[in-house]
């Protein structure tokens, strides 16, 4: 499957991230964007609540004027953290004034970077790598349900 420079480097990026253990999803620097986008916090002044799919004025501005971040632009950027988040389990918009930090096993985190790939793999619309319903030949259907005897 051919892919896109910045899905190759933003992967490479959460993979070294994940193993490394420097993946935590309330700092914004090690978070998924803070980690495709080398380290650095700068993104957060695009939206004003982290998890939050609004830009603010920063954020628009930025938009509009066709910036990119590593390949992403903003409201790229705000979704694939949003993607993140929410599949690490937090309610969003993120509130980082509560007392504790959430403890994340790996399971958790991995399960955030299975949504942020298929959100990467969306944005820059090639077939999912995470789906494996070809590789099973199953197509998703409605739901039914199973009586056992």
């Amino acid at each position: 499957m051919e892919t896109t420079k910045r899905f190759d480097i933003a992967v490479k990026k959460l993979y070294n991230a994940f193993h490394s253990n420097t993946l935590h999803p309330e700092s914004c620097t090690q978070c998924a964007v803070g980690n495709i986008l080398d380290n650095t916090d700068y993104w957060k002044h695009l939206s004003d609540h982290h998890g939050s799919l609004e830009l603010n004025y920063v954020g628009l501005v930025n938009q509009r004027l066709g910036k990119l971040f590593n390949g992403y632009t903003p409201l790229e950027l705000l979704q694939i953290e949003r993607a993140f988040l929410t599949h690490c389990g937090y309610s969003l918009p993120l509130q980082l004034n509560r007392k504790a930090s959430k403890s994340l096993s790996k399971d958790i985190l991995f399960k955030g970077l299975e949504a942020v790939v298929s959100k990467l793999c969306e944005l820059d619309s090639i077939p999912n790598v995470m789906d494996c319903s070809e590789l099973f030949q199953y197509q998703n259907t409605k739901a039914t349900t199973m009586t056992f005897v």
